[in-house]
């Protein structure tokens, strides 16, 4: 068996890719389902955000196992492999376990030590639960990586202030703002009409950077107004207009400033839609939904900026510099938690040769035992019975319980293999067919 992650974020691959290959939490099952159907997969979980798609396995074959990830990913987006496989890594054992580390600590994020991953590989892992794509070994795996990532945030202060892909946004509108103005730093909001579109977790935390950056109002759509107002009443000090996605077109006309980020397969914003209305203002589209909400073509638009995710990079890099020694807190405490996990997975490879011992000095138990029993006589009363058989049964325990102790016990995996030989010659422990 072999642990393996393969995958692309925003370090490999750009948005238009990374689109591609996003999984709707609706289509979850489904997909797991798809990659377990491969006889290669004996394990699978599906970690998907805005900004990576990453498949943790166990396999029966690295090389093989990899090819049947490779695939299904090419196929869910209509990649054809040679043009996916430039995007894609593939981390093996301890980098698998190290990287899943990284990435729910916040340490691979675009956004150095963001809260929102941590969530995210807790759904991954509710997800696999649910869907029963994971195992023994993947749900110790990632258990341990839900709780390495709290052990990061309470124990050093990379999750203190931790900014978020909805922060960087807002900053990368304050950032341009200014720079229309002609000042290259961040600025107030409080000038601008500003929409946002969407009602989830990414939008909650924009209304509460907007307010936190001088907002004046923000009208909120959503194709569900009832969602959109009780989403406002959490923000009492920021005038909060809800309306209905059928009114995008009177916004997108009326405001200066526009977040996208909604669940949507296909843009919800294009040039077409634009070159239809009577723009009374420059209009500032910023897109941190994957798969985006709005087509790339606006971008050739008169009066008309477009960002997305990937522009998020301009004012991360504002940031990181602070976070990045705060960060290096983090990476011992990742090695540790990484160790831990692969000293147990190692201490697993004794368990076919100590359950082989185990069921030989057994059948030996029961064969010395039944010809005690028989030498006894019927004046044995079952009482009596009971009792010898549990004193033999103990000494079995107890012959068993150093050499096992200690074939599981933290150490070089070869000097394990030299002790698992020596126990399998000295006690002819055949191994078992196929």
């Amino acid at each position: 068996m072999h642990i393996a992650v393969v995958g692309l974020s925003h370090r490999t691959a750009p948005v238009e890719i990374r689109e591609r290959l996003s999984i709707a939490e609706q289509s979850m099952e489904d997909s797991l389902q798809r990659l377990r159907a491969d006889e290669q997969v004996l394990e699978a979980s599906i970690l998907s955000t805005c900004n990576r798609l990453e498949i943790y396995t166990l396999l029966r074959h690295p090389d093989q196992g990899v090819s049947a990830v490779g695939s299904f990913l090419s196929e869910h987006s209509g990649l054809a492999v040679d043009e996916l496989t430039p995007h894609l890594f593939a981390y093996h054992h301890e980098e698998a376990v190290g990287h899943l580390m990284r990435v729910a600590a916040g340490l691979d994020s675009l956004v150095l030590g963001e809260g929102q991953i941590l969530s995210q590989v807790k759904k991954m892992y509710r997800l696999g639960q649910e869907h029963r794509s994971i195992g023994p070994i993947l749900n110790r795996l990632l258990n341990q990586a839900v709780s390495t990532g709290k052990r990061v945030r309470s124990e050093t202060n990379l999750g203190t202030g931790a900014v978020s892909i909805s922060s960087a946004a807002v900053e990368l509108a304050q950032l341009k703002v200014g720079q229309a103005k002609g000042v290259d730093d961040l600025v107030p909001l409080d000038q601008e009409q500003i929409a946002v579109v969407g009602a989830g977790r990414m939008a909650r935390l924009l209304l509460q950077h907007l307010q936190a950056k001088g907002a004046r109002g923000v009208v909120l759509l959503n194709r569900t107004v009832s969602r959109a107002e009780e989403m406002a009443s959490d923000f009492p000090g920021l005038p909060v207009q809800c309306r209905p996605l059928s009114d995008l077109d009177h916004c997108l006309s009326t405001c200066s400033l526009v977040f996208t980020s909604t669940g949507a397969d296909d843009p919800i914003i294009t040039a077409e839609r634009l070159g239809k209305l009577n723009r009374r203002s420059s209009l500032m589209l910023v897109d941190i939904g994957v798969p985006r909400n709005i087509s790339a073509d606006v971008a050739d638009l008169s009066g008309v900026d477009a960002f997305d995710v990937d522009d998020l990079q301009e004012v991360v890099a504002r940031n990181q510099e602070a976070r990045r020694e705060i960060a290096a807190e983090a990476e011992g405490l990742l090695q540790q938690e990484g160790q831990q996990f692969l000293e147990w997975w190692d201490g697993l490879e004794a368990v076919p040769v100590a359950n082989r011992l185990r069921t030989q000095l057994e059948e030996i138990r029961e064969q010395e035992l039944q010809k005690a029993l028989s030498r006894m006589g019927p004046d044995l009363s079952a009482r009596e019975r009971k009792v010898v058989e549990a004193l033999t049964k103990g000494i079995i325990n107890k012959i068993l319980h150093t050499p096992v102790t200690k074939l599981r016990a933290p150490q070089p995996r070869q000097q394990r293999h030299i002790a698992m030989k020596v126990l399998q010659e000295l006690f002819e422990l055949e191994e078992p067919n196929g």
